[in-house]
């Protein structure tokens, strides 16, 4: 009797420990390290980003203000975004070489 009575306090004691077990925080996952800072969830990523350094792009993807502004600064985006203007194109179009988009966005590119 005594026997059982020790065994089943061990039971009851690893089910105590496998419940504390599971109260452990979750690291967060790299992939939506941003994304959580940006939503509040954590403070900072592990590189340092802050919401202040994160916003969201056109897809709704959270990015890096820095690197997104850098990019909309590129001269070759900025002579692709004119080229499409003056043709009149809207959505999806490829620039690839001999396209008049490509040609138009390459004279501007070069001045």
């Amino acid at each position: 009797m005594a026997k059982a009575m020790k065994t089943m306090k061990a039971m009851k004691a690893m089910a105590a420990m496998k419940a504390m077990k599971a109260m452990k925080k979750k690291p967060v996952s790299a992939k939506l390290a941003k994304r959580h800072a940006f939503f509040g969830k954590i403070s900072k990523t592990k590189t340092g980003l802050t919401k202040s350094d994160l916003v969201q792009n056109k897809h709704g993807r959270v990015v890096s203000k820095k690197l997104s502004q850098r990019g909309k600064a590129s001269p070759w985006i900025k002579a692709c975004n004119q080229a499409r203007k003056e043709l009149k194109i809207k959505g999806f179009a490829v620039i690839k070489k001999g396209t008049p988009l490509y040609k138009k966005a390459k004279e501007i590119y070069g001045q």
